[in-house]
């Protein structure tokens, strides 16, 4: 068994709050084939209530955390558009260690984002 796990959060840096009610899904990589293995909702805080992987789940491999912004932006008041700019941001990245904490957390704005690998 694992030790390690893998969390997210997300904060809507354009108005300086946690961004609650964000649908989130997570997928597993391999070669071109991408499967799902979990999905999750952003809490008021702007994260999920467990982590997305728990250390009983937790692998090494290539992942692709997809979130799910057009709702929110629109629940937010963001003028919509046409399609929406940032309606879903996919964030591909690895896990090498079976023994850390991975921590991706995605910082929005109607027209940009940010990511990183946290604590």
């Amino acid at each position: 068994m694992a030790d390690g796990y893998l969390t997210t959060h997300v904060l809507d840096t354009a108005r300086g709050i946690p961004a609650a009610g964000i649908a989130i899904t997570l997928y597993r990589l391999d070669g071109d084939h991408r499967e799902p293995v979990a999905t999750a909702t952003t809490n008021a805080d702007g994260r999920t209530d467990s982590p997305l992987l728990p250390r009983d789940r937790f692998a090494a491999g290539l992942y692709e955390l997809v979130f799910q912004t057009g709702p929110y932006l629109d629940a937010a008041g963001v003028p919509a558009e046409t399609p929406r700019f940032l309606a879903e941001i996919p964030i591909r990245f690895g896990i090498s260690d079976p023994s850390a904490h991975y921590h991706v957390p995605l910082l929005l704005s109607p027209f940009g984002y940010a990511t990183y690998r946290g604590s």
